[in-house]
């Protein structure tokens, strides 16, 4: 990858840019509230299935899908809608991938349309010309690293042991992007009940500091 396509793509997955992502959790707050997620090594197990089962999967597979010249977006934009199962999840892919493509627009003049997050990051990528494979690396390490800094703010983590949590996932990011470049959407799909319910319930939790 060229030194610019890197400062590019680290520009676009860094928390500095502006899409608003530190106010969701993804059901993570109701996993805590619920003791389902409680410490470092709980964290990581919940993170590890998101990867090897769950959304995060779905998305890297959305993602390459997307980053295709022959990619219809409508049609990923459906699925990525359809595979999310709850009302408050799907409105954060949608305001995270319409922020996205907003400030991607602005900057680098793409045509890009709104679409839920992962599908208007592989667009991006796409229409940029960056390599998929470190975009779904990319992608992968700061969907981990958000989640746990919303563990940080949850729970008794501290930023040692958060930081330990992220580097014990590196391994499972770069397969999971390996594995995703050559995915299709035959191979969506997901196994992460616990995770999924947590999203679910989370709307009806009391006292809350996350949009999900």
């Amino acid at each position: 990858m060229r030194g610019a396509d890197f400062l590019t793509l680290s520009q676009w997955l860094s928390p500095a840019y502006p899409v608003g992502s530190f106010v969701f959790s993804q059901g993570l707050e109701r996993a805590v509230a619920d003791g389902l997620v409680c410490d470092a090594a709980t964290l990581e197990a919940w993170l590890r299935d998101s990867l090897a089962m769950g959304s995060l999967r779905n998305d890297a597979i959305l993602l390459a899908c997307a980053a295709r010249p022959e990619a219809d977006l409508a049609a990923l934009s459906e699925l990525a809608t359809a595979l999310t199962p709850a009302a408050e999840r799907r409105a954060e892919a949608r305001a995270l991938g319409a922020a996205f493509a907003a400030t991607t627009r602005a900057v680098w003049e793409l045509d890009l349309p709104d679409a839920p997050y992962p599908v208007a990051v592989g667009r991006a990528s796409g229409l940029a010309g960056l390599p998929t494979g470190p975009v779904l690396q990319l992608y992968l390490q700061a969907g981990t690293s958000s989640q746990v800094q919303a563990a940080l703010r949850l729970m008794p983590l501290g930023q040692t042991a958060g930081a330990r949590v992220l580097a014990a996932l590196a391994p499972d990011c770069l397969a999971l992007a390996q594995e995703a470049e050559g995915a299709d959407t035959e191979d969506l799909g997901s196994c992460t009940l616990a995770a999924d319910i947590a999203m679910m319930r989370h709307e009806t939790l009391g006292s809350r500091i996350f949009r999900s």
